[in-house]
């Protein structure tokens, strides 16, 4: 078996366009498509009724020459679809999750591998994200690492390789 596509991972949202404007100013996501899903395929996929669904391009570290090509041709680590249900399938109130991350099933997060953590960590305060770890930052095993909440209440991990000696960094 071989993958003909990077991986692509759906995010059940109420608000699309924050979500969509979160993903893209926070952590550089494109735009790549957008497409309502009628019930006829939704409903017998198990997928409610009718959807609205964003695909998202993860960004990645591109080969010299190649940044004027279109976000769908770059090479990444995948896509983001950011789906949004009819308003009468989605439940009243923001699914934050009171109890610990691994007491989830299902997805529980999203995880960005970055040549650098901190412009992103010093932007989502902004853009809506909490922070869901302290210190913000973390360093463990040569990386530093840091859990977020999204405007919705989803986990976003970011991760770089910039680690070093410390075991814990406050973003500056």
């Amino acid at each position: 078996m071989a993958m003909t596509r990077p991986l692509e991972a759906g995010v059940v949202v109420r608000d699309l366009e924050l979500m969509e404007r979160f993903y893209r100013e926070a952590l550089g996501c494109v735009p790549v498509h957008r497409s309502g899903i009628p019930r006829s395929i939704s409903g017998p996929a198990g997928l409610g009724g009718l959807l609205l669904v964003v695909w998202l391009q993860v960004p990645s570290g591109m080969p010299s020459g190649m940044a004027s090509q279109a976000a769908s041709e770059v090479p990444s680590g995948g896509r983001i679809k950011l789906i949004r249900p009819q308003a009468d399938v989605m439940p009243a109130s923001p699914a934050l999750p009171p109890e610990p991350l691994t007491a989830r099933r299902g997805l529980a997060y999203l995880t960005f591998h970055l040549d650098d953590i901190a412009p992103v960590v010093a932007a989502l305060p902004a853009a809506g994200a909490r922070p869901l770890s302290s210190p913000v930052v973390v360093r463990a095993r040569n990386r530093r690492i840091s859990f977020w909440a999204d405007p919705e209440g989803n986990v976003v991990e970011l991760v770089d390789q910039r680690g070093g000696d410390r075991e814990t960094d406050e973003p500056g």
